[in-house]
């Protein structure tokens, strides 16, 4: 069985290391280089409690896929040498008002009838838990088994486990001009320098999927998000904690390294970092734990979350048959990773 996957980025590539193991042959094709795009730029939260809000629906999904991360972040670390840098760190969304303790207060209360593991804390247990809050955070929630990973570490892992795979191509600098259809089946793809048939064809190119040509009407439109993140440097590391305020997040890699993010902009494929963007990010990360303020600026960058129509990730079998999809993940692409990855695997291999 030969399977095309359009999209390099980490849910591509996450599926065809998937399929592979499953003994499917497979070829990746990346209109730019492999992992350039919102794989690279993510934060690498895995968000599964802090990202449910209140949707009962998908806490089952969301707390399976973030528990599959420490088991195949160890695989890929035994397979490649390459450390993602998985770490449970744990989660705090800090209220500064009454409104909002109330607010969290309630999200908390919700997950623990969920039978979920969290808490509602004063100010001053957020501040034993994270010493460098703010003196104004009065409470917050605290979600201790929330995690993050390094997204760039990931890629390279990913990509080092695919190149040494003998049943894996990696085609960077190729453009899918359309899908190949016949009689009423996905039957591949058609290339800038000819044509690649394979029995099934995987979508995995994020906010660009819905600009594949051939692509059905019937699946949901999948339009960018732009998010614009800033890079700190603090020396010594101070921030442990993965810390959401109003305004965005903080995450601290542990090495002195710290995230702040992020905006959600309906800006089409503008990948700008703006002025305003980055006021915004720096304010709420200072709000938050105020002496990052002597950190240095290191980088900033932006790209696109890609938002499926109705709010809700593209996965398994499409409309159309031979085309499976694997897009529209908005913030959650790398906590899902791996889950999407099984399922559009098995959907696939069911169906040869």
């Amino acid at each position: 069985m030969k399977v095309a996957v359009i999209g390099g980025g980490v849910m591509g590539c996450a599926t065809a290391l998937a399929l592979a193991g499953r003994g499917v042959d497979v070829v990746v094709l990346e209109r730019a280089v492999p992992g350039a795009e919102a794989s690279s730029a993510a934060a690498g939260i895995l968000g599964a409690q802090i990202e449910l809000h209140g949707r009962g629906e998908d806490a089952a999904l969301y707390l399976r896929a973030r528990d599959a991360w420490g088991p195949w972040a160890a695989a890929l670390r035994e397979q490649t040498g390459i450390d993602v840098g998985h770490r449970v760190s744990g989660v705090l969304r800090v209220a500064f008002s009454a409104e909002q303790e109330g607010q969290v207060e309630h999200d908390v209360a919700w997950q623990r009838k969920q039978g979920l593991r969290a808490e509602l804390v004063d100010g001053a247990r957020a501040r034993q838990l994270e010493p460098a809050l703010a003196d104004d955070v009065i409470a917050a929630a605290h979600f201790p088994e929330d995690a993050q990973l390094d997204p760039q570490a990931l890629l390279r892992a990913l990509m080092a486990a695919l190149s040494r795979s003998p049943r894996v191509e990696i085609r960077g600098g190729t453009t899918v001009e359309r899908l190949l259809v016949e009689h009423d089946r996905c039957v591949g793809v058609k290339l800038d320098e000819g044509e690649v048939r394979a029995d099934a064809t995987v979508l995995a190119a994020g906010s660009w999927s819905s600009l594949v040509p051939g692509v059905p009407a019937s699946v949901p439109a999948v339009r960018p998000v732009r998010g614009q993140m800033v890079l700190l440097d603090e020396r010594p590391p101070t921030v442990r904690t993965i810390v959401f305020g109003t305004g965005g997040y903080v995450v601290p890699r542990g090495d002195g390294r710290v995230l702040c993010g992020s905006t959600m902009e309906h800006a089409g494929f503008r990948k700008e970092v703006t002025a305003a963007g980055v006021h915004a990010i720096l304010g709420g990360a200072l709000a938050c734990v105020p002496s990052l303020g002597s950190a240095q600026v290191v980088g900033s960058w932006s790209n696109f979350r890609p938002h499926a129509h109705g709010d809700r990730a593209l996965v398994g079998a499409s409309p159309l048959p031979g085309l499976f999809l694997a897009t529209g993940h908005h913030r959650n692409g790398i906590l899902l990773a791996k889950v999407t990855a099984d399922a559009v695997a098995d959907a696939v291999t069911a169906t040869g």
